[in-house]
Order: structure tokens, then sequence, then C-alpha cells
């Protein structure tokens, strides 16, 4: 007898505002599947109304997202394709479909993606800020000690910084954002993407907040934050150099593995000298 061969989930990308972003492969997937797991089904059942699709709907959210998810393996073991969606965008980006994707792998499940909107990419490219290299950090913890982690880590971030907040937390995030990285770094404020009253805003940290005092925020949000630059840390490491004497500037390098001479070498370019008079000094144990 000929073993049933299993089914697969497809994660489709559904839009996050405006209805004509929805790809033809993920309209003829949700249509196929025998099965679409919703992180919102309230939501989801408008979209599949407005495209004619009868498929049937089950949840699949933050809080049943574990147990659900090997109800759902089980499923696709018996020949069963899911496509899962999310409450707009791409599932699996700052959302429960993360775990599921996780578990097929463990169980043996493929998986695919179909490409289509996602909020952060959107903001980005559209930001004026520097796309090649960006680090997302969705919504910033809610935990105390968590989320000055994060923020703690975002000051010495090169890259472009990509973060979500809802409105009701738009001007607390940021007020933190900007004690932490400064009034004057720019960003550009994101709402509303690819909806009628859709804003983009560039800004500082400091503006930003007085525009704030009269303008209550609406919407969603996605924050695109220019990175540290790389001028900046040099002067402030260059700052701390000068504060410590040769051998604590070695000792700083060799504590890291690197080998003596390539720390001469390493310490010599960071105080602008010759490696001759690196050497020089600690033989004679002057240390500055």
């Amino acid at each position: 007898m000929e073993e049933k061969k299993q089914g697969m989930l497809y994660l489709c990308a559904t839009p996050i505002g405006n209805l004509e972003d929805i790809t033809l492969r993920v309209l003829r997937v949700l249509k196929e599947a025998d099965l679409i797991a919703s992180e919102d089904t309230r939501n989801s059942i408008r979209l599949l109304n407005h495209f004619e699709i009868k498929t049937p709907l089950t949840s699949y959210h933050e809080y049943n997202k574990i147990d659900k998810a090997y109800q759902l393996v089980e499923k696709m073991r018996q020949g069963q394709n899911i496509a899962l969606i999310t409450d707009a965008g791409t599932p699996g980006i700052s959302d429960p479909g993360e775990e599921i994707v996780r578990i097929c792998y463990e169980e043996g499940i493929e998986v695919t993606s179909l490409p289509g909107a996602a909020a952060c990419v959107t903001a980005l490219t559209m930001s004026g800020l520097p796309t090649r290299r960006f680090a997302f950090e969705a919504f910033l913890p809610k935990e105390k000690k968590e989320r000055q982690a994060v923020l703690a880590e975002l000051v010495q971030e090169t890259r472009t910084i990509i973060i979500y907040e809802a409105p009701h937390h738009l001007v607390k995030t940021l007020g933190e954002l900007c004690s932490v990285l400064g009034e004057e770094r720019r960003l550009t404020i994101c709402r509303e993407l690819t909806k009628k009253h859709e804003e983009k805003m560039q800004t500082t940290f400091a503006d930003s907040l007085l525009y704030y005092e009269t303008n209550s925020p609406r919407g969603e949000y996605v924050l695109i934050i220019e990175g540290k630059s790389r001028r900046e840390i040099e002067k402030e490491q260059q700052s701390s150099w000068e504060t410590m004497s040769i051998e604590e500037h070695m000792a700083y390098y060799e504590s890291q593995k690197i080998p003596h001479k390539e720390a001469m070498k390493l310490v010599a370019k960071d105080r602008g000298v010759g490696k001759r008079e690196v050497y020089q000094c600690l033989l004679e144990g002057k240390g500055n």
C-alpha cells in the first residue's frame, strides 16, 4: 500500500494595508490549501472574503503557538497542506510564526515562504537612510531589564536600526531612544504604510519629541534609525586610549587573545605612533 505523502507549511505574506499588494501566488496557495492558520481569524476573514477564498480557517496565535503547532504538524503528517498568515505582512517576522517553523524542521515537515509585504523592508527602502546593513529589533522588550539591555546594545550599533511601535507607546520609546542615542541622531518615522494616510517624516529625536507634543500619534509606526558612524566610534576610542598607559593599552588587546606583536601594531595604530615607540616604552617600563 502506497504511503500517503506528507503535506507542507506555506508561509503566506499578506498586505500590510493596501489589498492590491497580495501576490498571485499567495492567492493561489490560499485557495488550494487544505487549511489556513491565522493569527487573528477576525482580521483574516475580511481578507479571505474580499478575494472569495473559502478555505477552512483556524487560529494560530501567541497564546496557543506551541500546542497548536504540534496539532498542525500532525495534520501535515496526514497529508494536509497548511497556509500560515499573520495579521499583516510576512509570517515569522515579529509574530508566533517562527515557532511553528522551528517545530516543522524538528518534525521533518517541509516549509516554504511566499514573499510579499513586510513593514520593516517597506519602511527601510523609503527611509532615505542606508539600506545595505540593518538591525531589525521589531518591538522593544516590555520587561525593564531586558529593554535596558537592548537599548545599551544599540548605543554602539553602526547598522541602520528598525523598530516597530504602537501609537500609545511611541512618545515614551522616542524619549528612551533619544536618551541613549542622542538628540541629534537622524531617523525616519513611517506610519500607516501602504494605506491612504501613509506618512514618512525625516527628523531627529529632539525634533520628533517636539512634534509629538502637539501632534497625537495615530496608526502603527516603524522607526528607521541611523546607525552610529564609525568615525564617531573611532573618536571615542581615541579619547579612551589617551587615558590609558601603553601597558594598559597592550593588556586590553592581549586579554582578547591577540598575539603580542599584533597587539603592538594595534596599539601603535590607535595612538598614531610607530611600533618601535611602543616597543621602546614597554622595554623601558615607562608605560606612557
